[in-house]
């Protein structure tokens, strides 16, 4: 009997399933490798090195030129307080001026109104002896006494009709109707207010002191006429006065 109990109670724990220990786990599957996407990660590398690589390339071809910062009037020249540098690109085909030629721009004059933000081209400018419009060149020859001795070119004067010291005492007699009209009201009068001095003859030491200085005076037009036929006949005198 006591064998027979200890065997059907064998029996019975034997009957219920066997429970898994604790450290023990289900076996995972093997991952799947995708190299599609391996090779698209690469190549997106790739493509982002190529464009890095293009950019410092066209960095390096780009130019300093010269831009305007504030308005340039017709006639008038550069200066460093109304041009800045700009980086633009070398193959843009159109003729831009170097930064490193803007000192050789300041010697030449603009040919119409440039405006601040316009990034200048060399067709812009033109050599300084070119005649405004509205303005007019008249050279005249001055005597001794009849100019500033430290007369020089971009200097402003005002120029008078004063009496010819050639004519003799017997055209300064006979009334003013031989002679200029222009002296008729006085030996001394104002022909021109404002004058600018384009141009000095400078005379070299030989020269004998009294010798007439050649200038050339940029005026209006409407003053040219009257400036002309005073110059020729020698009636012309200039005083040095404040300018721009």
């Amino acid at each position: 009997m006591k064998i027979q109990e200890r065997t059907g109670a064998g029996a019975g724990r034997s009957a219920a399933p066997a429970q898994p220990s604790v450290g023990d786990r289900l076996p995972t599957p093997p991952r799947e490798r995708k190299p599609a996407l391996a090779a698209l990660a690469v190549l997106l590398i790739l493509v982002g090195a190529l464009g890095a690589t293009m950019l410092v390339l066209r960095a390096g071809d780009r130019i300093e030129v010269i831009k305007l910062t504030g308005t340039v009037q017709a006639g008038e020249s550069i200066t460093d307080d109304k041009i800045t540098s700009v980086m633009v690109s070398e193959d843009s085909g159109a003729a831009f001026v170097p930064w490193s030629q803007r000192e050789g721009l300041k010697r030449l004059q603009a040919k119409s109104t440039l405006y601040g933000g316009t990034v200048l081209v060399g067709q812009m400018f033109s050599a300084k002896s070119a005649v405004q419009q509205g303005k007019a060149t008249v050279g005249v020859s001055l005597k001794e006494g009849q100019y500033p001795n430290n007369i020089k070119p971009g200097d402003t004067v005002a120029v008078y009709r004063v009496s010819s010291s050639s004519g003799g005492g017997s055209s300064n007699s006979s009334s003013g109707s031989s002679g200029s009209s222009g002296s008729s009201g006085g030996n001394d009068s104002l022909l021109v207010d404002h004058a600018v001095v384009s141009d000095v003859k400078a005379s070299s030491d030989d020269v004998i002191s009294s010798t007439n200085l050649p200038i050339t005076l940029t005026v209006d037009t409407s003053d040219a006429p009257a400036l002309a036929q005073a110059a020729s006949n020698g009636e012309v005198a200039v005083v040095q006065i404040p300018g721009n």
